[in-house]
Formats: C-alpha cells, structure tokens, sequence
C-alpha cells in the first residue's frame, strides 16, 4: 500500500485526483498540503495546513511515495510578478526538492502545452524551467504531462479559457499530425493518467496533451 502526497488538490485537475486517488486501493493514504483548512470525511485522507512561504517547516510531513503536483495560478489571481513567479516557479522547485531528499518515488507535475525555458512568457517559460529542474533531481519515476485546454467545471470563471476551448473544440477534428497536441482534454482524464504513470513503468517523461488521451484509452 502506498502514500500519495498531493500538492494542488482543489485544483480542476486536483479534484478529479483526489476522487480517483480515493478509490484506488494501491493508496491507503493521502496527504493533502493545503492553505486553509477544509474538511474531507474520507479515512484514507490526511490534510496537512500548509505554509507555502516556509516550506522547511514540511520536510516532515513531504514523505510518502508518489508525489502529485498540480498547483497552478493565473495572472489574474496573482498580478504581482514576484507572487506569481513563486507559484509558478519557486514552491514546485522546492517542493521537488524536498521529495528528492525524502526519497519520493515518484514525482508527477503538471506542466503546460508548449512548456520552453527559453520562451519570453512567463507561464510556459515558468513551467519549462521547472521541468529541467525535474530531470535533475532523478526521480525513479519522474512524469511530466503537457495538457492543452482543460475541459471541465471550474470553480473560478475563466472567461478566456472558456471562448478557447469553445474555438479548439471546433477545430479539434482539424487538428492532426503535430496539431492533435492541441486538443481540448478532459481534466479528468488527466487525473487518470497522472496515477496511471505513477504506478506503471512507462519508459517516458515526457506526456504530451494527445499522448495522455492515449494513456487514458488503453
């Protein structure tokens, strides 16, 4: 049995984790690393109040065996540059860091579609930087998924997102070859391979949005 640590849990992503991590019996408990306290009536679930600002003070509490990232703003939520920057970039860092030190199997991240180090916008550059930060530490089991538009409910209102996978959904059927990347997906199919990768050995890091669909589908 295992434990699975999860950053990022009341995410649109996250949601669908948890409900799946809940029903998964290769996981008898879950650590969920949270700002404010929430109350889930679930046996395998553990909330642990979290101090992104310190994240030392945790390096008790980040053990475990599969690490599941999904921790994500937007510039709307997080205007200042530096705020955004540390949710983006500094606290998944750190925390893959201190899964390293506590010898965390496996460390799941949810990155972006045309996620580049080098790219002159902050959120796919953000996401890039982290995952070359991820190939250094050498994980035993490291996956990073690059989903495209997310379909789902959301409980804020992205009203840009929402008219951008309206527009993609329509394309989708003319999006081929090295454009099927850019499909809308399913948030919870995303979920789904997020566990799928952790427990199966699967000789890839790197998931893009359609190589997910197929994960989800075999």
């Amino acid at each position: 049995m295992k434990t699975a640590l999860v950053f990022g849990s009341t995410g649109l992503i996250g949601g669908h984790l948890i409900s799946q991590l809940i029903k998964n019996d290769y996981y008898n408990k879950i650590k969920l690393f949270v700002r404010s306290e929430i109350v889930i009536n679930e046996p395998k679930i553990e909330i642990i109040k979290t101090d992104f600002n310190d994240l030392e003070n945790h390096i008790e509490d980040v053990k475990g065996d599969d690490c599941f990232f999904c921790i994500g703003t937007t510039k709307q939520n997080s205007p200042d540059k530096n705020d955004y920057q540390k949710v983006e970039l500094d606290i998944p860092k750190k925390i893959a860091e201190i899964a390293k030190i506590n010898s965390v199997n496996s460390f799941i991240f949810i990155s972006s579609i045309y996620a580049n180090p080098k790219s002159s916008g902050d959120y796919v550059k953000f996401k890039g930087l982290v995952e070359e930060e991820l190939k250094k530490l050498n994980f035993s089991n490291l996956g990073i998924l690059r989903p495209s538009f997310l379909m789902g409910d959301r409980k804020d209102n992205r009203a840009g997102e929402k008219i951008g996978v309206m527009i993609f959904r329509l394309l989708s059927p003319l999006l081929l070859g090295p454009l099927k990347k850019m499909r809308p997906i399913n948030s919870e199919k995303v979920a789904k391979a997020m566990i799928k990768i952790a427990n199966e050995n699967l000789e890839k890091t790197i998931f893009e949005s359609d190589e997910i669909v197929e994960l989800t589908s075999s």
